[in-house]
């Protein structure tokens, strides 16, 4: 996952499939908590705006309560009538943001200053995250005790330690982070540990933990 170039955050512009949601307790529900396909839809009109010259859109605050967690959060729904899935990103302010990429924002006929409608639902299986290149590599030379312990992992588990190892922009700590994720499964860590889900992780759009205001 490229977490500067917009076009390669992880979403999808695709009708999804659907999955099981787990929480760390920072703020958020119990990990071992579903995510209710069930739940009504949510349904919300929100602004485009940019960070960092990212484009984004973030969720109002009685949308981002409907959500059962304060950290990462799959969806599915539709952007201006279209489809689309992601996996929503925590704002370390109790809400959520959405990234935009150029292919959605296209699809969406949605650019920086527009309002959207969006109708999202909770999915029940959680998209497969887009495995960094650094990681990739180290699970490819890993024994493959490692890396049949990475395919037995939950989506949303693989999700976690990607998210983790990306959310640094120094290289030397994100170099540091491929070790020990290796080295944590290696002695049968399933998840990182010690990590507030509920901040906002992108260094690229964060600061000190929290989503950055427009300028």
């Amino acid at each position: 996952m490229d977490l500067i170039d917009p076009d390669r955050d992880g979403i999808n512009p695709r009708v999804p499939v659907r999955s099981t949601a787990r929480h760390h307790a920072c703020g958020c529900k119990n990990r071992d908590v579903k995510q209710q396909a069930e739940a009504p839809a949510i349904r919300f009109e929100a602004t485009a705006v940019a960070i960092a010259h990212r484009p984004i859109l973030r969720l109002p605050q009685n949308a981002s309560e409907q959500l059962p967690s304060r950290g990462q959060v799959a969806v599915q729904g539709t952007i201006n009538g279209h489809p689309f899935q992601t996996v929503l990103e925590p704002d370390g302010n109790f809400g959520h943001w959405i990234s935009l990429d150029r292919k959605l924002q296209r699809a969406a006929s949605l650019g920086v200053g527009d309002s959207a409608l969006l109708e999202l639902e909770l999915q029940k299986d959680w998209p497969e995250p887009k495995v960094p290149n650094d990681l990739g590599a180290a699970l490819a030379a890993a024994p493959p005790e490692i890396r049949h312990l990475w395919h037995e992992i939950t989506p949303m588990a693989r999700w976690e330690w990607v998210r983790w190892v990306n959310a640094t922009a120094n290289p030397d700590t994100r170099s540091r982070r491929v070790d020990v994720t290796i080295s944590k499964m290696e002695s049968g860590k399933r998840r990182p540990c010690c990590f507030n889900l509920s901040s906002c992780t992108d260094p690229s759009v964060s600061k000190s933990g929290k989503l950055m205001e427009p300028a």
